[in-house]
């Protein structure tokens, strides 16, 4: 007769407490990583590569055509500042190319490794 083994599983209070400890260490570790990018100067250069990137892509005007679409659609004189970003974001997000997303992520990643000091 095989041996059972009792399998600890945790609570889940305890998970939910795991799951808020991981998620705090992974905001700790954005929060510093992000520091060093603005004190090093290279969020501004990443954010003019990104610049560079979408309007060489085609990004702007895709983007640009779907605000005048959602304009149209609702009537300026319905649509806001906030509602114009809320309706656009998602398609602006999935409109980026996956090799942009790649590339700034690369980029990323060689200025850590750069900066190991974290």
């Amino acid at each position: 007769m095989p041996v059972r083994r009792r399998v600890s599983v945790p609570a889940p209070s305890e998970r939910a407490a795991q799951v808020a400890e991981t998620m705090s260490k992974d905001s700790q570790m954005r929060a510093a990583i992000n520091q060093k990018l603005i004190e090093m100067g290279e969020r501004e250069r990443l954010k003019e590569l990104l610049r560079a990137k979408l309007v060489e892509c085609g990004w702007k005007d895709q983007l640009k055509a779907h605000c005048k679409d959602v304009i149209k659609e609702k009537g300026l004189e319905h649509v806001t500042v906030e509602d114009l970003v809320t309706e656009v974001t998602p398609k602006g997000r999935a409109l980026v190319p996956d090799s942009v997303k790649k590339e700034l992520l690369q980029r990323i990643r060689a200025f850590l490794a750069q900066h190991a000091t974290l």
